[in-house]
């Protein structure tokens, strides 16, 4: 990989329900918060799954002026903050790159799925002459890459990726690709979701993936338990601002992580089953250890895609250790899904993050609500209290419906 450009990590923008902007999410995370509530957005008495990863109080007002507000679907708002939030964080200025050289690529599983639903009911009750002229752009997946360049006038590479629950890696692995290849030398990327909606829920709710411990919101995500009975639904955005390391190096970037490897594969199985056997994820493992460069061993923590659905995590565990083997049992997973939700198109973002994260700063977050090991799901899951660990390479999983794999390799620089 010598003829390909580094490429690092040295903005974060989380948007989550556990925290917004680095300190108060990795705080959150560490402490083992739960975001998980009961649904207020919207009449859920009548619903299987009453709960939800909501966030709670968004400071709209700190990000946008109210007539942008009205003209960008929940989504948009969330991946144009995340954006914001990830710039900042990374100290970049308008002189450290020239416009033309910097992208975006910003991806969502569903998109503007709350301004359809209500724009539906308006044309329902109301006829066509009352919907919002900004119907179509606020709910089509690329105008959250596209708003992104407008705040900011990046005249780059600029796309989005749509692979439901593997967007935000896929588009964070597919950012890095440009940048090694010259295509590029910053990019902004990742994912962002706003689905907790009637219609979304109760489609999710329809599949039964969905939890139904109502009662106990706090402890309904606990993936690799075996008491898990389906996901929680969480919202908002994982955005990073990515750079070629000697740009980065020069202008005195503080540094995350590097991305030292990238995979993605096809089960072609099953439209939302993982195959069987974890044989799809683990091929995307392997191909991104094997870009990385770096030895089995060095890879000492995997941000699982821990969905605390059945099949997912017990396929997941396979793939661990079909790629690991025996030294599996000696690699930290966690899944912090158990706090956040599952954030669907913005998961991988979210937990890209996470996993720099753990790399700069010698700190593994927990999978909480692990209180009942499952014998199907054997593997050190980091339970319920965040762990010291100094780890030199680490992994993101996320698989999504559809048979989509994506793996990010992260490593020390």
């Amino acid at each position: 990989m010598s003829d390909k450009r580094r490429v690092v990590i040295t903005g974060c923008g989380p948007v989550t329900p556990v925290g917004i902007g680095v300190e108060d999410f990795w705080s959150a995370l560490i402490e083992g918060k739960s975001g998980v509530g009961p649904v207020e957005r919207y009449d859920a008495a009548n619903f299987p799954t009453r709960i939800a990863a909501e966030i709670r109080n968004f400071p709209a007002e700190r990000f946008f002026s109210t007539k942008e507000l009205k003209r960008m679907d929940l989504f948009c708002q969330y991946a144009l903050a995340g954006a914001i939030l990830a710039i900042e964080d990374a100290g970049l200025s308008e002189t450290d790159y020239s416009p033309e050289r910097i992208g975006v690529i910003i991806g969502s599983g569903i998109g503007g799925i709350e301004t359809l639903e209500k724009q539906a009911e308006i044309l329902r009750d109301r006829g066509p002459g009352r919907l919002t002229p900004f119907l179509i752009p606020m709910i089509i997946i690329n105008m959250a890459s596209g708003l992104v360049a407008i705040r900011f006038g990046y005249k780059g590479p600029n796309t989005c990726v749509a692979t439901a629950c593997a967007t935000g890696t896929h588009a964070i692995g597919d950012a890095a690709r440009l940048i090694q290849h010259g295509h590029a030398d910053a990019m902004v990327a990742g994912g962002a979701e706003a689905a907790i909606t009637p219609l979304a829920m109760g489609g999710f709710c329809a599949m039964k993936a969905m939890s139904r411990r109502n009662d106990d919101p706090a402890g309904a995500s606990r993936p690799f338990d075996a008491g898990r009975d389906g996901f929680v639904m969480g919202e908002g955005a994982g955005i990073v601002l990515l750079e070629e390391y000697e740009h980065a190096r020069r202008r005195g970037a503080r540094i995350y992580a590097e991305v030292i490897g990238y995979g993605m594969t096809c089960d072609a199985n099953h439209i939302t089953a993982p195959a069987p056997d974890g044989s799809g994820v683990a091929k995307a493992m392997e191909l991104s250890i094997k870009e990385s460069g770096r030895p089995l061993d060095q890879f000492t923590y995997i941000n699982a895609h821990g969905t605390s659905t059945p099949l997912n995590d017990k396929f997941e565990t396979l793939a661990i250790r079909k790629v690991f083997g025996d030294s599996a049992d000696h690699v930290m997973v966690s899944s912090t899904k158990s706090m956040t939700g599952h954030l669907i198109g913005a998961a991988g973002g979210i937990e890209t993050i996470v996993t720099a994260l753990v790399i700069a700063r010698g700190a593994v977050p927990p999978t909480i609500n692990y209180t009942d090991p499952d014998p199907e799901c054997d593997l050190d899951y980091v339970p319920n209290e965040a762990r010291e660990a100094a780890v030199e390479a680490a992994l993101n999983n996320n698989l999504g419906f559809g048979g989509h794999n994506a793996v990010i390799a992260l490593g020390r620089v």
